[in-house]
């Protein structure tokens, strides 16, 4: 699903962490009523850390995957207000420049390389409208409601990710009951862009699988 303000979704008033949640369970249960069945969800980025709470204590949810979700140490230091100021100056560019570097953790070149094939001023108004929000968003981040993900629950995590990554990944391990962490070896936090395939393959693996009750 594309979240507020991303791709064919539309923007909503009062922006927060706790409305992209809600967001999440909404399509969940609707899904869930038209299957008759749980729900298999693979959320990356900061749609995982939406996940979290969207599937606590969630009877509908079956199977989970993360794949690194960022929090409050993912934006620790100041980096909200840094994103926000150069947003409010109009150096947008700076901005989404800023976040994959410190966030994504790309190099200068994996930067420029996307700044060729991107979309341009779509994307940058996309990152004007979303950066900030989002940023001040991973701030009020409490992983606690993780206790109560019942379903069995993949963590993906690239060797290559900087280290928050593995922090909250290794938090998310032993917050759910059930998860298990693979490591996608050599690559980072855009795994699921650069190795698809190896992706993929971890998905199947996890999916294929029998689910018994936790």
């Amino acid at each position: 699903m594309d979240r507020r303000g991303r791709g064919t979704s539309t923007d909503g008033p009062n922006y927060s962490a706790a409305a992209e949640s809600a967001d999440i369970i909404s399509v969940i249960h609707h899904l869930a009523e038209r299957s008759d069945r749980g729900v298999d969800v693979v959320a990356h980025s900061i749609g995982a850390t939406f996940l979290v709470d969207a599937a606590a204590d969630n009877p509908d949810v079956r199977r989970l995957v993360f794949y690194e979700p960022p929090g409050p140490e993912t934006v620790a230091g100041g980096w909200a207000n840094h994103i926000t100021a150069l947003v409010a100056r109009g150096e947008v560019g700076r901005a989404a420049a800023s976040f994959l570097r410190d966030v994504v953790g790309l190099s200068p070149g994996d930067i420029d390389r996307l700044r060729e094939q991107s979309g341009g001023s779509d994307v940058l108004e996309i990152a004007a409208a979303t950066l900030p929000r989002e940023a001040r968003a991973l701030e009020t981040i409490d992983f606690a409601g993780a206790r109560t993900i019942w379903a069995p629950t993949l963590l993906l995590l690239g060797s290559t990710s900087l280290p928050w990554a593995g922090s909250i990944t290794r938090q998310l391990e032993s917050l759910i009951p059930h998860a298990t962490v693979v490591e996608l070896s050599g690559h980072g936090h855009e795994g699921i862009d650069t190795a698809p395939d190896l992706v993929l393959a971890e998905l199947l693996a996890f999916f294929d699988q029998p689910t018994t009750p936790p």
